[in-house]
């Protein structure tokens, strides 16, 4: 009997789903519609799987930025704290040198230090 063309599967009326054959005479329908549906699911899990790797790796890259970021601005941080000191050293020698011209440093040895009250 011929194949009804305009329907992919057969009616039951015509014939069971595993008497019948399409397109190849030695392989039922049934057995390719079973195989069609194993490889799309094999294919499925692949691509599922391929995705989550690639994810845990760009996760992976991004944690390791992330890391990279932290200890570049802790490294700015560091720098940014040894300029404050440094800055903080040069003005304390400023103000010093300015106290000991004008005598109001404690320990100054300087002749035109304060007079204190004999």
């Amino acid at each position: 009997m011929d194949y009804p063309v305009s329907k992919l599967m057969p009616p039951s009326s015509l014939c069971l789903l595993t008497k019948s054959y399409w397109a190849i005479c030695w392989v039922s329908l049934e057995a390719i519609i079973i195989t069609i549906g194993v490889v799309a699911s094999i294919l499925l899990l692949v691509i599922i799987c391929c995705c989550c790797y690639c994810c845990r790796k760009c996760r992976q890259r991004s944690g390791r930025r992330v890391t990279e970021e932290e200890e570049r601005f802790i490294r700015d941080q560091e720098e940014k704290r040894m300029q404050s000191l440094q800055r903080r050293h040069e003005r304390k020698v400023k103000y010093d040198e300015i106290r000991k011209k004008y005598g109001l440093l404690q320990d100054s040895d300087h002749p035109y230090s304060r007079y204190e009250n004999e």
